[in-house]
């Protein structure tokens, strides 16, 4: 018999409600399940409201804790706090189902995209993802899917509840100030890296061959061969390819004006001809409407870049690099001025941490070309221009500049502010995230396995 209980509220850890919401190294995040030779028993351990809780949610990431660890004992109630957050996010999404709170198709697409990208980049190919897991690859991303829209939900709950919350620096001081001062965290080596990013021009031969190639490809669609199946075969998509250039529905406005333009001009099961837009040349077949929606595939093809388009880059990359030493101008104002990495070039070129949003990494979240090449720089050198790939597979060049080396210490006001005021935020919004669950406990039931139920799940605010 499963237990029921009241839904009372907790302490959240924002940390830990989004337990897999960036991808990292680990291949148990990709929450697809488990690697080929490794079962677990499974079945329903919590629910809340109509979401449900699973025994491989609960083991999948306490394996990834056991790791962590690296043979350390972990603390005996860390499987409930594993369920604790399990079950947290599950109230999270039954309010967002009640409040009509939803995430657009395009944006799961997008982080779906990145992540199971940055696990191909990670594992070597498609195929040994595929045999990690022992599942096609169509298959781990429907079931990625699932989790990232949930995952996206619950941030966007979070935004929603807590989102506005800020702290003043006098609040940051008295929250250090209460931190007991032999307890202060002690931090390893951190880096602040900035990068400016050419992405090498694709010169007019190399684009004339892939219109042509797609050309060919398009004629003998019209002469009868299967679309998908040249999808496959072509398609340098690798989110949809193996979908046979499936991309699934859209809104108006949330594709890129030259395609979303194409696409809507034509009948259902209609060609489109070649289409260029800034990810290469598409050629497009509209699938259905539905209201304001509608639903296409295509073939994408991307023109090489060859040594002098990426010596081109180079050249512009070194131009900018002599102004940053001669104080012409500073690495910020470039990077924001002149980078084609736009996320980076936002903030001043400086690379964000995925982990708390500050600028500050330690060695281990560093690329291993990134950690050898400032390894040997002194602080405010920027380096000559260097070969790069871009997330999204295009050559590159780019700068790197080393803004700051902090050597390992405690953690203190004035070289750790950046880190403690992230604290203190997230302190003051888990107040106001524990205010939104002392008010909205009594409208959920949790019924939790017997076997968990001294977990005290969710237990009211002290």
């Amino acid at each position: 018999m499963i237990q029921v209980l009241r839904v009372p509220a907790r302490k959240l850890l924002l940390s830990a409600v989004l337990l897999a919401a960036s991808a990292t190294a680990s291949y148990a995040q990709l929450g697809v399940g488990r690697p080929v030779g490794q079962k677990i028993v499974d079945g329903i351990i919590a629910k809340v409201d109509n979401q449900i809780v699973l025994r491989s949610d609960l083991e999948t990431i306490y394996a990834q804790e056991v790791a962590r660890a690296e043979g350390k004992p972990l603390p005996p109630d860390t499987q409930c706090r594993i369920l604790q957050s399990l079950a947290l996010n599950k109230l999270l999404l039954a309010k967002a189902e009640t409040d009509s709170v939803v995430v657009e198709d395009s944006q799961v697409k997008s982080e779906l995209d990145r992540r199971m990208a940055y696990f191909v980049q990670q594992i070597g190919s498609e195929k040994k993802l595929e045999e990690y897991y022992n599942k096609p690859l169509k298959q781990l991303k429907e079931e990625l899917r699932i989790q990232v829209k949930e995952q996206l939900v619950q941030q966007k709950m979070q935004d929603q509840i807590a989102g506005k919350v800020s702290v003043t620096p006098r609040e940051v001081r008295q929250f250090f100030n209460r931190m007991p001062k032999d307890s202060l965290p002690y931090y390893s080596t951190e880096v602040e890296v900035g990068q400016i990013v050419k992405v090498a021009k694709t010169n007019n031969k190399a684009k004339q061959e892939s219109q042509a190639k797609l050309n060919d490809i398009r004629a003998r669609i019209v002469a009868g061969e299967d679309f998908a199946t040249l999808a496959k075969q072509y398609s340098q998509d690798p989110g949809s390819a193996v979908e046979g250039g499936y991309l699934g529905f859209f809104k108006r406005r949330e594709l890129v004006p030259e395609y979303e333009a194409a696409a809507l001009r034509l009948e259902p099961g209609g060609l489109s001809p070649i289409v260029e837009s800034q990810f290469g040349f598409h050629l497009i077949q509209l699938i259905e409407r539905k209201g304001d929606s509608y639903s296409t595939r295509h073939i994408l093809l991307k023109p090489e870049t060859g040594t002098a388009d990426t010596n081109e880059a180079s050249q512009e990359l070194a131009k900018l690099r002599r102004r940053i030493l001669s104080d012409s101008v500073s690495f910020a104002k470039a990077a924001k001025d002149n980078s084609d990495d736009k996320l980076s070039g936002g903030n001043g070129g400086l690379m964000q941490n995925r982990r708390d949003g500050s600028t500050y990494l330690s060695l281990d979240q560093l690329d291993p070309a990134i950690f050898f090449t400032i390894d040997t720089m002194k602080v405010g050198s920027v380096t000559p221009p260097l070969p790069y790939r871009t997330d999204d597979g295009k050559d590159a060049v780019r700068i790197l500049y080393l803004k700051s080396n902090t050597p390992p210490h405690q953690a203190n006001i004035d070289d750790d502010y950046q880190k403690i005021a992230a604290a203190a935020l997230n302190e003051k919004k888990n107040k106001a995230l524990d205010t939104w669950f002392a008010q909205n406990r009594g409208t959920v039931y949790l019924e939790v396995d017997p076997e968990y139920s001294g977990c005290q799940l969710l237990n009211a605010v002290n």
